[in-house]
């Protein structure tokens, strides 16, 4: 049975957005460009959606074997939590193209600043800046531990 494969990084196949000298931050063809890359984000995922229902209609077997049974349910089991890790992930998506329609895209949640365009290229849900995202991973490193 294969390895559920995720796609909760974000994708890698796109441009990256050149942005020349003075250009104002989150301009009309900057938000396009994140609006096309997170439309392509999740495209891919309703796909992988698609292949996971397919993939589990075609392989439903009822084995005799409980061993057998046992690594066909846990292989299920793999991917039903990758997918709705994923579905989690577009609600995100969603709420990001959203951000993007009320022009209200690329700056932190927390403290106002730009975000930057090559961290919301490598995470084009981000909220937070470099800065404020480490300071909230080290509280909730002191939290936890």
């Amino acid at each position: 049975m294969p390895v559920a494969d995720t796609k909760t990084e974000a994708p890698k196949k796109f441009t990256p957005y050149e942005a020349e000298a003075g250009e104002e931050y989150m301009n009309e063809q900057q938000l396009e460009h994140f609006r096309q890359i997170l439309l392509g984000w999740k495209q891919e995922l309703m796909e992988e959606v698609d292949r996971t229902v397919r993939h589990l209609q075609e392989e439903a077997n009822n084995y005799a074997d409980p061993a057998d049974r046992a690594t066909q349910e846990e292989g299920f089991s793999l991917e039903l939590r990758t997918r709705d890790r994923e579905r989690k992930l577009l609600k995100k998506i969603n709420e990001t193209l959203e951000k993007i329609d009320e022009e209200d895209y690329g700056f932190c949640e927390a403290c106002g600043v730009e975000i930057g365009i090559r961290r919301l290229e490598a995470r084009p849900t981000a909220t937070l800046c470099v800065d404020c995202k480490t300071l909230a991973e080290l509280k909730e490193k002191q939290l936890g531990g």
